[in-house]
């Protein structure tokens, strides 16, 4: 069975350079799948110029209605949207995101099957694509550009100055950091290992979080921490963290006591509905809440992370959160807590970022379209039918479609 694939054009603003495929690897596709075709849609933002994609040998062309399957980063423009196709992007509505809800009612009206990179998951739930560990490695670097702009340490140069992870790393080489300097870092998946990346390649020591609560340090020292450290069973019990993902509510927060003895905090761990707060206004306020600098790649605001008043942007990504009015502030301001809490990170390495989702896509999901599906791929992944109707695993978003629940 032969299938094109469009590479779309991203519209939506301010502008998004990655792309699912570099030039490279729609190579590497079409060396694998011999009934592949593959279009381009020309772009002037995208990060790979389209003479790339031509010196490959692939068509660049504003038409794609050719394709069966159109290949995305962020939402499409509804106008844009070709009806009876097949749309892989991250929606942003499996959430029921009120400012999205247009955008699935019209891919509903042009009967398009709609598969969000969100939602492409194995058999066990877990994701398979993402842009998780490039968002880890430009939150970390992005949190060290703040302690040094804000205590005038050194000038590391914004990311998207940069050519790629190489370049960033270079500008790391050339820093010094306090030898004070003490770091909590949450969470120990995709995010977590790309801001460990930058730690580590900082030299900076990881120890044990029972080393790192009871002992000084004469050097800049890390603890990187699970869910069943910074929560605990308000019965005093042994914790379990699957019966924490399956129910949170006998759970409190433990993230008090790394609070206590760290500077820095690097938010990388993912937050389910209903876990408790790692801390709230309350705490900030206290005393003994030693943290100063935040770097929340998790991005939830008004939420776990009580500082986390908004999202901030690439262009102004850092801000200030006051305790004492819990309002925002100067990002340097006397007390305050430096806060970096740009939510949509991977933009700024968007060459290597782009490369590496490319991997996971051709490894994860392109084999489904040859083998008939054979591990559920794509029937898991489907949220739109063909027929204009939600599927049974995402038939929970027909209130929202409906504009029943309101934003």
């Amino acid at each position: 069975m032969s299938v094109t694939f469009a590479i779309i054009k991203e519209t939506k603003s301010p502008p998004d350079r990655r792309v699912v495929f570099s030039p490279e690897k729609c190579a590497e596709l079409m060396d694998q799948y011999r009934e592949a075709k593959i279009v381009v849609q020309s772009s002037q933002v995208r990060i790979f110029p389209d003479e790339e994609y031509k010196k490959w040998g692939f068509a660049v062309q504003e038409d794609i209605n050719e394709a069966d399957v159109m290949l995305g980063v962020k939402e499409v423009e509804i106008d844009s949207l070709i009806p009876n196709k097949k749309y892989f992007f991250f929606s942003h509505t499996i959430k029921k995101q009120p400012y999205n809800r247009e955008l699935l009612k019209a891919i509903l009206a042009k009967k398009i099957e709609l598969y969000d990179h969100e939602t492409i998951i194995d058999e066990n739930g877990g994701r398979l694509i993402g842009f998780g560990y490039y968002a880890g490695l430009v939150g970390a670097y992005n949190g060290f550009r703040a302690l040094g702009l804000r205590d005038k340490l050194f000038n590391l140069p914004k990311v998207e100055t940069l050519a790629d992870l190489d370049a960033l790393k270079r500008e790391l080489d050339k820093i010094t950091l306090p030898s004070e300097l003490r770091i909590i870092l949450s969470g120990t998946g995709k995010v977590s290992r790309g801001a460990k990346e930058i730690l580590d390649h900082l030299n900076i020591r990881e120890v044990s979080d029972t080393v790192y609560l009871t002992s000084n340090f004469s050097e800049p020292v890390y603890c990187m921490i699970d869910v069943m450290e910074y929560n605990r069973r308000i019965d005093g019990k042994a914790g379990d963290k699957y019966e924490f993902y399956n129910d949170p509510s006998g759970y409190e927060s433990n993230f008090m006591p790394y609070a206590r003895v760290s500077d820095m905090f690097i938010a990388g761990h993912f937050y389910g509905n209903g876990a408790p707060y790692l801390f709230t206004r309350e705490d900030a306020r206290h005393p003994d809440f030693r943290i100063n600098l935040v770097a929340d790649i998790s991005c939830d605001v008004d939420g776990p992370v009580a500082s986390t008043l908004r999202a901030s942007t690439i262009a102004e990504p850092f801000y200030g959160y006051d305790p004492v009015t819990e309002q925002e502030t100067a990002f340097n301001a006397e007390g305050a807590i430096t806060v970096m809490a740009v939510d949509n990170l991977p933009c700024e390495l968007p060459k290597d970022a782009s490369e590496g989702f490319g991997n996971m896509f051709l490894e994860a999901v392109i084999p489904a379209f040859f083998n008939g599906d054979s591990d559920g791929i794509l029937e898991r992944a489907k949220i739109t039918t063909g027929e204009g109707t939600l599927t049974e695993r995402f038939s929970y978003l027909q209130d929202y479609v409906d504009e029943k629940v309101h934003g």
